[in-house]
């Protein structure tokens, strides 16, 4: 089997994703669905959040978005549209590939992550 870098998982996660810019996310939002912030909760302390996200830290996502397991969070709806966020898009692909293995349809991440929802100028929350 071949070896592959971080670099390579997260490439062929965005190919298998539907990859959101900021405004999409932003009109997305305003339609009902569902952010979830899969950062670390000192990336959340350090730089903030979007309003209305719900924080799911990547380690713990398989569980939380699993309704089979005690830590399910019931923002995690396979009948609701998800998007998912991180840092800078590498990670929230991975997740976002992971949640469709795992049956969510109508999933999706920020391309870029919270660093391109700065760079348009989106509001924050501390």
């Amino acid at each position: 089997m071949e070896s592959k870098t971080a670099a390579d998982l997260v490439a062929e996660a965005k190919k298998n994703v539907e990859n959101l810019s900021p405004d999409q996310v932003e009109k997305e939002l305003s339609k009902g669905a569902t952010l979830i912030d899969i950062r670390e909760s000192e990336e959340l302390k350090e730089s903030g959040k979007i309003a209305g996200s719900v924080h799911a830290p990547r380690g713990m996502l398989e569980f939380l978005a699993d309704d089979t397991t005690p830590y399910h969070k019931p923002e995690f709806d396979k009948n609701k549209r998800i998007i998912l966020h991180c840092a800078g898009g590498g990670r929230s692909a991975m997740a976002a590939n992971t949640l469709k293995q795992m049956g969510y349809q109508n999933v999706a991440h920020l391309d870029g992550g919270l660093k391109a929802w700065k760079e348009a100028g989106k509001p924050l929350e501390q």
